[in-house]
């Protein structure tokens, strides 16, 4: 109830009374003890809960079996039985750690599960080693004990069964006891804790009563002055030592043990018993153990995070205490003096914290030339490239939330103030304000995260299209300049072409393109002429029917460029008058009309040339011979004109290149920012080019030769792109200068600041003058402090005290072991003072603070110290010394002169220096020379970077001494390493040739395709560009398709008039008849005037070809006579047989009264499809391949086809009969397409050097990397797969602290109890690897290595140690922690992590003390790296019936425990009843068999009653000269006894079986012999019976020989 969260709200619910069959009764009738609760306290949960409740989960507790499953059990455990566990989930509040009701909880999160299923592994039992050998016997004479002991492998797990004894004894016997066996031992116990003497207040009340005088006497001494003097300077000493070591209490107290005697059954006896002249020390002096003491924490450190991040919200906080007295003989370490939280800065005035982005500069512009091959000639010459490209940028970073942080920066502006009276003024103020606007100052690269931005793209650069113009017209006729002011006589003769492919690019506009228009002065201009279209018929005059006539012209006006205009235009022009003809009367000649006028044969008149034209006529009947006219000359039949009668000086208007545009300042600037060609414009310019009249194959000519309306333009407007200016970042930071410093750096330290360009100046805005790089010297850096312990003079010997050592030797005297201790101060190398957490971080090892000491009796030898060693003199094999002598009252003493006991002088060999360098590991990586490579404008060429060439590799040197110690490479005087120069061979690309030639036109009427190609020159190697594909024979299908278009007129057939009909049966009288004639048939080529000149014939269409001559009738004189054939009518279409074609000719001369008349001059065929009537259809051509520039190397370009027009036969004809017919043509004749660009690999540089992998050793390397930062594209040059280079680090001898082995335990005077074993350190040396072991080297290499061992800084040398006395019964030493052994089933893991497993087995040394034995124990810890091991049984080979049984691990250990049981396999097979009979054997099989040689006897029951030797078969050998035998055998064959050399065999012929039948090769031998006798028998039979006469022979010529060749090669 209510809005409000938390506790306190109530949940209410509906209470009825219902009756038990569901229905609802009055609440009178329930009972009202038993009445539920409607209403009850609630927690409300709200979302801001969710930080302050939890759910805790508790550990799963263990596994138990499932009650139904566990009832059946296998015989044998696989892998385990299934169980479940479960476990406790509370609902908490975090904050007080106290419990909460779970809906809570379960608003936020389902409430975890409680149980989940588990495995029960099987009972795995302890598995132990095998038994050690026997150890020696305990005693050297008499009867003793000898042992041996095994340890655990692996422990008992899962309910395994315990560990079997681990040590096994047996009595042993020596030689008789020469003296009476000794009984009793002296036993030292334990040493008990240090103790402090008592204080001086309770001693001087002790003997105050009995020293009072003493006292006195003591007090008077005191006063004099001098002395008192001196003891107060030593009490001021001793307190400022006291101070100096005030972080270490040091108090030197005693302790004591007790020695006892006891008897070997252990009991304890007198100490008479144990007969020792020195009895052990019962006391002596040792430092009292302090803890460790640490202040109180200080306060919490403002969070580290200042700012509200919202990736990463929580900071850290630190709070610290320090070490106010360091802990002495304890072993506890002083506890953490950090402590370190997650926190949040809280508060309004918190700003958020910055946060970073990357940017990038403008793009380059776009480059041709990275993408070109090797072998592309365009590399020299790289102007006017287009196509595609590529363009580059620099990626920064910034912070992109610098304005809510400007505040912070306020002081550092005033900081670098200072700065800028020496430093370069950072910018002009026009500069800095566009920083402000448009720019961030760079950062480290490291604080942006995320995806870099790529720096490569590919860009395009459009390929300027080249202008393409039509052919030439033909010239027109002589006209004004201008038609609408017509002056003077002078006038031109124009030709005009057009544009028919816009140029783009370059100058722009149609600059680029040549002139269109070409000019001839000409005299008598006119702007509009007639022009003939058709001749009329010839009309007789004065109405005649035949005779002189004229023949009207059909004329048309047209203008000058030959377009029909209104006829009142030519008013002025001269009409054409009609032409004189002749329409022949009956018998005259008749002659045919004339040819059209040829082409004319120059297209200009000059001295030596003279354009002319031709036309001709021929008779078509001859004249009769009374009256007729009669036919003209042969000359008359043909008429020459003159034509294109100008002079051949021709003028045109040239144009020059269009200039810069410059700006003009008459024209105001535009109000907005206008596009031009994709760029922003900001105002108007001018551009101007020079134009110049020219005369054709002369040059230069005045203006007025050319026409002047026709003059281009020299002037026009162009739009300036705007002015950009150079647009860089502000400065960066500057650079850290190094906080730390380093011994031995005494280089100039300096700092680094810079910025970025992000916009390039272009169109004349302001150059990037000032430098993007600046660097200054840091502050002198703070001088390297280096630290070290100061110790201090040791105090006096500190003795235990008197009271302690009562009548011990030496009490009186007060001498004897003590121990002393010493201040120590932490001092600056300088020396001056400072604080003693320097020291521990810096100096290096705490020196010792207490040493034991001696105060020397009045018996006690007393000697100096020893000197240093004298030094060496170099040579291999000398010796150094060092000394020391007697001091003091031991010079009179006769022991201390004893030189065995007490040496003066100790000699050792100097070491002998030879060495020799080796070398180690492998070759490096050939590695190129560092350096700077050259790089244009921020853009690397591709291919161009070197990246092959001279480099070198290099190996490691090793240096030895002469014991095959490491040593610094330098006693070699090497610098680490062999150099060996390497190439890295350079990339070469694919080399294809020059394209060839295009091919021609594969048609010659309409469209077709021509093709070039190239091929393969070189194939690529070292990853150089690959080639495209190959085909079978190497040729590169590397080729280009274009469509062509032939026109179908190119070539034409032009015929001469037919000559006179040649009549074959001339009738002499009547001149007419059947004949044949001829006509010139030739192949011209076409042009815009006409069919000019003769070429060959096969360029023409040979389907098209002309007749050359026809049969012909020539009429006779009386005859009709009609004109040559008009053409023949179109059939309509579609074709249809149904339909008709026809022509026509009319009669030209009318036939005489006796004549033949004339004939119906129509002609008609049926349209017939294919033959002379066609349809004709559009047809488009394939699309070509995609087309670049020349100028390019890839990117966008064009795809064309084609239109053809089809006739239906399948040839291509001219377009224009599709066109007669309006067709359709909805086809798109372009497309764009898209060379992929062929991108190089482009690579990073290298980054340093790594460090290296190990720090000293043979195998350490160094690393260094690259990465792709452009892939490969396309034809591209690949990415090489080195991406990584090593090489090996200078050899550097690996030194370390290592442990020598333990000593035995030392128990000083006596036979048992506590004592010491002591261990040295000692320095090694080793060359890093697992099988180097270490050599020991003199400690000063081990100095400046921090005293670390088995990764304990603490290092432990004497340790205490229990020395058991005879009779003892003792745990022997811990053994090695196993092998990490982990559960497993068939390898796989179960996931129960691994266990190690070490024990103590127990050691009797007396039967009668058994009951006295501890147990022995068992150790075991979890691990990490296990592994899976399997137990298996193996067997040796049978021993007569026996063989040894053992388990082992897979690891090839031995063990016992870990096989299964009933697995086992059988160690022994003895016969029963056993094989009692001479030379018999128990079998495997377990039945009694008979050795070599002999043959087995069985009885009837099946057992063997005996073994038969069995006869020997001698066979002699070959070789054998002395013996003729040969052995052989049957079964096994052993080497004959009587034949050592091996020549001979035995074999051992055994006809019974092991159950005593005969053997089946027995019978079979038998069957053979039978065989064999019948042979025989026949064969004598045959030889003994009598010959048959023989019969006479007929032929005594021999048979030839004939073989049977089967193949063999042996014939």
């Amino acid at each position: 109830m209510g809005d409000e969260c938390g506790p306190g709200g109530i949940q209410t619910r509906a209470v009825w009374c219902a009756h038990v069959e569901g229905w609802t009764t009055l609440h009178t009738n329930c009972k009202q003890a038993e009445r539920p609760s409607n209403q009850q306290n609630c927690f409300k949960v709200c979302d801001w809960h969710k930080e302050l409740y939890d759910w805790r989960l508790g550990p799963w507790n263990h596994c138990q079996p499932v009650i139904s499953k566990s009832l059946e059990k296998p015989l044998e455990c696989v892998k385990g039985e299934e169980g479940i566990q479960v476990r406790e989930i509370t609902c908490i509040q975090k904050e007080k750690d106290i419990p909460a009701e779970d809906i809570i909880c379960e608003y936020f999160e389902p409430k975890p599960l409680l149980e989940q299923a588990c495995l029960i592994p099987c009972q795995q039992d302890c598995i132990v080693s095998e038994f050690s050998a026997w150890s020696e016997c305990s005693k050297t004479c008499g009867s003793g004990l000898q042992h041996r002991t095994r340890h655990v492998v692996a422990p008992p797990q899962f309910g395994g069964s315990g560990c079997p004894n681990l040590t096994e004894f047996q009595v042993c016997q020596s030689s008789p006891c020469e003296d009476e066996e000794t009984m009793y031992s002296l036993h030292v116990g334990p040493w008990s804790s240090c103790s402090m003497p008592h204080s001086r207040q309770v001693r001087q009340a002790r003997r105050r009563g009995k020293n009072k005088e003493r006292e006195k006497d003591r007090g008077k001494g005191v006063k004099d002055p001098e002395a008192r003097e001196l003891i107060k300077k030593k009490r001021n000493r001793n307190r400022q030592n006291r101070q100096e070591n005030k972080y270490w209490d040091i108090q030197i107290g005693y302790q004591t043990r007790e020695v006892t005697c006891t008897n070997k059954t252990g009991k304890a006896a007198d100490l008479s018993f144990c007969r020792q002249e020195k009895l052990p020390m019962t006391f002596q002096s040792c430092v009292i153990t302090k803890e460790c003491q640490v202040s109180e924490w200080s306060e919490w450190s403002p969070c580290s995070n200042t700012c509200r991040d919202v990736a990463s919200p929580k900071g850290t906080r630190v709070r610290t205490r320090i070490i106010r007295q360091f802990p002495i003989g304890s072993e506890k370490e002083c506890p953490e003096l950090e402590e370190r939280e997650p926190c949040a800065s809280q508060g309004d005035t918190v700003v958020p914290c910055a946060t970073y982005g990357w940017r990038t500069t403008e793009w380059t512009e776009c480059r041709v030339d990275p993408l070109l091959s090797q072998q592309d000639k365009r590399r020299g010459n790289q102007t006017a490239l287009c196509g595609g490209g590529v363009q580059m940028r620099e990626v920064y970073c910034v912070q992109t939330n610098e304005n809510l942080l400007s505040h912070l920066n306020t002081h550092k502006d005033r900081e670098e103030s200072k700065y800028q009276s020496t430093s370069k003024s950072s910018a002009a103020p026009f500069l800095s304000i566009t920083f402000e606007i448009t720019a961030s100052k760079p950062v480290d690269l490291k604080s942006c995260t995320g995806p870099v931005p790529n720096t490569t793209q590919l860009c395009h650069i459009p390929c300027p299209i080249e202008c393409e113009v039509s052919p030439w017209s033909a010239w027109g006729p002589c006209t004004y300049e201008n038609c609408n002011d017509q002056q003077g006589k002078k006038g031109f003769k124009l030709r005009k072409r057009r544009i028919t492919n816009e140029p783009t690019g370059g100058s722009g506009g149609t600059g680029n393109c040549p002139h269109l228009l070409e000019a001839i002065p000409c005299e008598e201009p006119s702007c509009y002429e007639w022009k003939a279209v058709r001749l009329g018929d010839c009309e007789p005059d004065n109405g005649k029917e035949c005779g002189p006539g004229t023949q009207v012209q059909e004329v048309v006006c047209i203008n000058s460029d030959g377009e029909e205009v209104d006829r009142q235009l030519c008013r002025d022009a001269i009409f054409p008058i009609p032409v004189a003809c002749y329409a022949p009367c009956p018998k005259d000649c008749v002659l045919s009309m004339w040819s059209a006028w040829s082409s004319c044969s120059h297209t200009c008149s000059g001295k030596t040339t003279e354009g002319k034209q031709i036309r001709a006529r021929s008779i078509l009947a001859y004249a009769g011979d009374e009256g007729g006219v009669h036919c003209p000359n042969s000359s008359a039949l043909q008429e020459v004109r003159s034509c294109n009668e100008h002079p051949c000086t021709v003028y045109h208007w040239q144009t020059g290149p269009w200039g810069q545009c410059i700006e003009d300042t008459s024209v105001s600037s535009f109000n907005t920012t206008t596009t031009w060609n994709g760029e922003a414009s900001c105002s108007v310019g001018m551009q101007t080019r020079k134009v110049i009249c020219v005369r054709v194959n002369v040059g230069q000519v005045g203006p007025k030769k050319c026409p002047e309306s026709l003059r281009p333009e020299t002037v026009r407007p162009c739009l300036l792109p705007c002015r950009k200016d150079c647009i860089v970042t502000p400065y960066s930071d500057w650079t850290s200068c190094p906080s730390s410093c380093k011994e031995g750096d005494s280089g100039v330290k300096k700092q680094a600041r810079h910025r970025v360009i992000i916009q390039l100046p272009a169109n004349g805005g302001r150059d990037c003058t000032d430098p993007l790089y600046e660097e200054r010297a840091c502050e002198a850096p703070q001088v390297c402090q280096s630290y070290r312990w100061k110790t201090h003079k040791w105090r006096r010997c500190q003795l235990v005290p008197w009271s302690v050592q009562q009548d011990s030797p030496g009490a009186q005297e007060g001498c004897g072991p003590g121990r002393q201790a010493r201040a120590i101060t932490c001092r600056k190398q300088d020396g001056g003072q400072a604080g003693i957490h320097e020291c521990l971080w810096y100096a290096g090892p705490v020196p010792a603070l207490t040493q034991a000491c001696q105060i020397p009796c009045q018996d006690d030898c007393q000697f100096t110290s020893w000197s240093k060693f004298s030094s060496c003199n170099g040579d291999c094999g000398a010796v150094r010394t060092r000394k020391r002598a007697i001091v003091g009252k031991s010079k009179k003493k006769e022991k201390c002169k004893n030189s065995h006991l007490y040496p003066l002088i100790e000699t050792q060999y100097c070491p002998c220096d030879k060495y020799n360098a080796q070398p180690v590991g492998n070759w490096s990586d050939c590695i190129l020379p560092e350096g700077k490579v050259e790089v244009l404008l921020g853009m690397k060429a591709q291919g161009d970077i070197k990246e092959c060439g001279q480099g070198y590799r290099y190996q490691a040197m090793a240096c030895y001494d002469q014991n095959g110690k490491l040593v610094e490479t330098s006693r070699c005087n090497s610098h680490g390493y062999i150099e060996e120069a390497c190439i890295i061979p350079c990339p070469s690309d694919c080399k294809l040739s020059e394209w060839s030639n295009w091919s021609r036109c594969s048609k010659s009427c309409g469209s077709g395709v021509k093709v070039r190609s190239k091929w393969l020159r070189e194939k690529p190697y070292n990853g150089g560009r690959p080639c495209p594909k190959l085909d079978h024979v190497n040729q590169v299908q590397v080729y280009e398709v274009v469509p062509c278009h032939s026109q179908c007129n190119q070539y034409v057939w032009v015929t001469e008039p037919w000559s006179i009909c040649k009549v074959t049966f001339v009738n002499m009288r009547d001149n007419c008849g059947e004949g044949v004639q001829t006509r010139k048939v030739r192949c011209m080529q076409n042009t815009a005037d006409g069919p000019s000149d003769h070429v060959e014939d096969y360029l023409c269409d040979p389907e098209e070809m002309p007749l050359g001559s026809r049969e012909c009738k020539l009429p006779c004189p009386e005859d009709c006579v009609i004109s040559e054939w008009g053409p023949w009518t179109r059939c309509t279409l579609p074709c249809n047989q149904s339909s008709f074609r026809q022509r026509s000719a009319d009669p030209i001369r009318q036939p005489a009264d006796e004549g033949r008349a004339c004939p119906n001059a129509v002609e008609k065929e049926p349209c017939n499809l294919n033959k002379n009537c066609f349809h004709y259809d559009y047809n488009v051509t394939d699309w070509s391949t995609c087309q670049l520039s020349e100028k390019a190397v890839c990117g966008n370009g064009i795809k064309t086809r084609m239109l053809d027009c089809v006739r239906s036969d399948g040839k291509s004809v001219d377009l224009k009969y599709c066109e007669e017919l309006g067709l359709e043509k909805n086809w798109q004749m372009n497309t764009s397409c898209m060379v992929e660009c062929p991108i190089n690999c482009q690579l990073s540089d290298w980054s340093p050097w790594s460090e290296c992998s190990q720090t000293c050793g043979l195998t350490g390397k160094m690393i260094r990397r690259r990465t792709v930062t452009q892939p490969f594209q396309g034809d591209g040059r690949p990415c090489p797969a080195l991406m990584e280079q090593s090489k090996p680090c200078p050899v550097k001898p690996c030194y370390q602290w290592q442990y020598g082995q333990w000593s035995l335990c030392q128990v000083q005077d006596a036979q048992c109890g506590e004592g010491t074993r002591t261990r040295n350190i000692s320095c090694v040396v080793s060359d890093g690897s697992g099988d180097d072991f270490g050599k020991v080297v003199d400690e000063e290499f081990c100095t400046d290595i921090e005293p670390i061992i088995e990764g304990n800084k603490k290092m432990v040398l004497e340790e205490t140690c229990t020395q058991p006395c005879p009779g003892d019964c003792y745990l022997k030493d811990w053994s090695s922690w196993s092998l990490c052994q982990i559960t497993c089933v068939n390898g796989e893991d179960l996931g129960f992590g691994g266990i190690q497993v070490r024990s103590r087995a127990v050691i009797i040394q007396e039967l009668e003390n058994q009951h006295l034995c501890p147990e022995q124990m068992l150790e075991t810890k979890s691990c990490d790296d296990g592994q899976c091991y399997e137990y298996k049984w193996m067997a040796s080979a049978w021993k007569g019936s026996s063989r040894t049984v053992w388990c082992q691990r897979s690891d090839g250990i031995n063990v016992t425990g870990g096989c299964l049981v009933v697995r086992q396999p059988d160690a022994d097979r003895s016969c029963n009843p056993p094989c009692s009979q001479p030379h018999s054997y128990c079998s495997e099989m377990r039945t009694c068999s008979c050795e070599e040689g002999y043959t087995e006897v069985m009885s009837s029951n099946g057992t063997l009653e005996q073994c038969t030797l069995i006869p020997v078969v001698v066979i002699p050998t070959v070789e054998d000269k002395r013996g003729d035998v040969k052995t052989s055998r049957a079964v096994h064959p052993t080497p004959s006894s009587n034949n050592p050399t091996g020549r001979g065999r035995t074999w051992f012929l055994q006809p019974f079986g092991p159950d005593g039948r005969l053997k089946t090769w027995v019978y079979g031998v038998a069957a053979g012999a039978f065989v064999l006798l019948i042979f025989i028998v026949s064969m004598i039979y045959l030889a003994c019976k009598k010959p048959k006469k023989p019969q006479r022979r007929q032929n005594n010529r021999l048979k030839p020989l004939t073989l049977a060749y089967d193949g063999d090669a042996d014939m």
